[in-house]
């Protein structure tokens, strides 16, 4: 690749990394700067997320597994689903998993706006700094609804400076248009968690 090819690449994976759309898997390291968990620790997510020991949750973009190890920590007799468009992240995700020792996790290549899994596979849905990066929206809200068990539970935690950040009120209106229940949010207006519920009617 000659010279010029190669500097065009890695201008255009710094955009991407700093612009909106699918983080590149090349600039992972800047996932795992300490600062990150400044502004929104692994603990926090996972304490945020109301789930027994047993349950089946799926990550959407699980990225480098930042955030994975310790939901699958506070789930030692379920299982977590890290899904992921780009294969490079969900390698690091298993590395990462397996480094810390866990086993209760799989991995699923695959778009947001397309899961493949039956109806009511899972107790719980959780992403982070993500769902601004989802194309399609409304088709994964569609299915997030499908593949969660009825009183599962749907929980959008997003940060600054994320460029893909979706504020709050926001995103407890494309929940509740798709027939979610919004039940609390967690953190400051900048950083926050936002859990939502399936109810049975649905």
């Amino acid at each position: 690749m000659k010279l010029r090819d190669q500097l065009q690449e890695q201008f255009q994976t710094w955009s991407r990394a700093f612009g909106r759309g699918v983080f590149p898997h090349q600039m992972t390291w800047i996932l795992d700067l300490p600062g990150r968990g400044l502004i929104m620790s692994p603990s926090t997510v996972a304490n945020r997320l109301p789930v027994a020991p047993n349950a089946h949750v799926l990550e959407i973009g699980a990225g480098s597994g930042f955030y994975s190890v310790e939901v699958a920590r506070k789930i030692p007799n379920g299982l977590l689903t890290l899904l992921d468009i780009q294969p490079e992240m969900l390698s690091k995700c298993e590395e990462r998993l397996r480094a810390a020792g866990l086993h209760n996790f799989k991995t699923q290549l695959a778009d947001g706006k397309a899961l493949p899994f039956p109806d009511a596979s899972f107790d719980a849905i959780f992403m982070v700094t993500v769902l601004g990066e989802i194309e399609q929206q409304e088709s994964f809200l569609s299915e997030a609804w499908r593949v969660l068990k009825p009183n599962g539970i749907v929980s959008v935690s997003e940060h600054h400076p994320d460029p893909d950040f979706e504020n709050a009120e926001d995103v407890a209106n494309q929940l509740l248009a798709h027939g979610f229940t919004p039940l609390q949010t967690l953190g400051w207006r900048w950083a926050y968690t936002l859990n939502a519920s399936k109810s049975k009617a649905g």
